[in-house]
């Protein structure tokens, strides 16, 4: 089966896009929960189940099952997802939300680094041209330059967990869009939560504090978290990410800090400051400069998509294409 790799546009990017801003509700949410990390992690995969079982159980009926090998990659996915969630959560408490938030979102040069070093899947010029605009703008977007970065009660642990939290993420996200080059993503993906859930239990017993009945209350809103998160907001990543370029999957998904400012503001009553909006602005204008089509793009030398497939490369062929 061969998949196309675009640079953005119609179809799997405007699914990413949305994906990534379903996922940003997780962080208000969350901190309505006030609960610890392994709860909060095991039951927002756990309460997704029953839908993402009800999903996979078609799809496998319609396409048939995946391939034994693709199981490991999502049960190793599974794992870097719940060190993703529970080391950012506890950064969150540790070193504040916005210095998490930057560090955590590294993961838009760690991924295509990893692609690049794994799958020798060339970074484009015009990404690294405005890489440095586009950290910029998650730095301010995180407010560190308006609130400080020693905000939290262990600054030095906080960092190191959300520099943690990045590399799981990272792989997380690289493993996530690799298991889904061969389709069958439902069924793959819902094994991704399921791992999830069970590394979040363990972990959450032994170090991060678990509560099975954490109260109807704190269940609705990881119930939430849920929905909005894990079934609709992965779900459509996993199903996007694929069909992206690396560089192009990362940059759409730091619309979830943007959209992150965007509802806590609306839920919590927060105010961002001038330069976190300066921030969001410079995120969504990088994003769009990067990822947009130029006239030509597709036929001359420059495309940084280009590659040469290897005959018996498990990996997808691609062609330059704008849209879905």
């Amino acid at each position: 089966m061969r998949h196309r790799l675009t640079r953005g546009g119609r179809g799997p990017g405007w699914s990413m896009a949305v994906g990534a801003l379903c996922v940003s509700a997780s962080a208000v949410l969350l901190d309505l929960a006030h609960t610890t990390p392994g709860t909060a992690s095991f039951h927002r995969c756990l309460l997704a189940l029953p839908a993402l079982l009800v999903l996979a159980g078609a799809e496998r009926r319609r396409e048939g099952g995946p391939p034994r090998r693709l199981y490991g990659l999502a049960l190793m996915a599974g794992a870097l997802f719940a060190g993703d969630m529970l080391l950012w959560t506890q950064a969150i408490a540790e070193v504040g939300a916005g210095l998490s938030t930057v560090l955590v979102n590294v993961q838009v040069v760690l991924v295509p680094l990893i692609a690049w070093a794994i799958d020798r899947e060339p970074v484009p010029a015009r990404f690294l041209g405005w890489l440095p605009p586009l950290l910029l703008g998650v730095v301010l977007t995180g407010g560190v330059l308006e609130h400080g970065t020693a905000v939290g009660t262990d600054p030095r642990s906080g960092t190191v967990h959300a520099v943690l939290a990045a590399v799981c993420y990272s792989g997380f996200l690289y493993l996530l869009r690799r298991g889904g080059r061969g389709g069958h993503v439902r069924q793959l993906y819902t094994v991704v939560v399921a791992s999830a859930a069970v590394v979040s239990m363990l972990a959450g017993l032994a170090w991060y504090g678990f509560d099975l009945a954490p109260g109807w209350r704190v269940l609705g809103r990881l119930l939430a978290v849920a929905v909005s998160s894990q079934v609709v907001g992965w779900l459509l990543v996993a199903t996007a990410s694929p069909h992206l370029a690396s560089h192009v999957g990362a940059i759409l998904l730091l619309l979830t800090p943007v959209g992150a400012v965007a509802l806590g503001a609306v839920v919590l009553g927060e105010r961002p400051g001038p330069l976190q909006l300066a921030g969001c602005l410079l995120i969504l204008v990088s994003a769009y400069f990067i990822t947009a089509r130029r006239p030509g793009a597709d036929r001359g030398p420059a495309s940084g998509l280009r590659r040469k497939e290897a005959p018996a490369s498990p990996l997808p062929g691609r062609r330059e294409d704008a849209g879905d």
